[in-house]
């Protein structure tokens, strides 16, 4: 067991995937649409499909690394 302190830096550094993720699906979508309101839902679904992605990924690799 590592101990909370370093489970806590982990987290701290997950910060960085939210405005990432912003950005990523804003840009995504305005290359898509030229009109504010779907721009923004767009954006909204694909942020969305990100985050699910990597809740994905991210249980995968537990799952793989649990007994390592």
């Amino acid at each position: 067991m590592l101990g909370l302190p370093p489970l806590l830096g982990a987290i701290n550094t997950m910060w960085y995937a939210l405005p990432l993720i912003v950005v990523i699906s804003l840009v995504y979508s305005a290359t898509r649409h030229e009109a504010m309101q779907p721009i923004l839902s767009h954006s909204a679904r694909l942020a969305t499909m990100i985050v699910l992605f990597m809740v994905v990924i991210m249980a995968v690799l537990a799952f793989l690394s649990w007994r390592l």
